[in-house]
């Protein structure tokens, strides 16, 4: 943004919203319920087969509707980061407010 005198003011972002999706719980409040009851994310890697790797263990999310969000299409197109970005970002914009 410029103002009157030509100079370039910065605009300050403040973040009001929480959006959570890990491996030990999607959504604000189950994610704290976890941390505060010690729940690990941590499990036997479900999404594929971990056979040829040494370790087969993993902090997978699971419980998350990703074709509640994004249309078949959208869900080809793009990654599974994209996928678990959008469904933080989600709770965390309808959770804050705006100004």
């Amino acid at each position: 943004m410029i103002s009157e005198n030509n100079r370039t003011e910065r605009r300050r972002v403040v973040i009001t919203g929480l959006g959570v999706v890990s491996p030990n719980g999607v959504g604000a409040d189950a994610y704290e319920t976890s941390l505060r009851q010690g729940v690990s994310g941590i499990d036997t890697i479900a999404s594929f087969d971990p056979s040829p790797l040494p370790c087969r263990v993993a902090g997978e999310v699971k419980d998350v509707r990703l074709d509640a969000l994004l249309s078949p299409r959208e869900l080809k197109r793009t990654g599974r980061a994209v996928h678990l970005a959008i469904a933080a970002t989600r709770p965390a914009s309808s959770r804050g407010s705006r100004s």
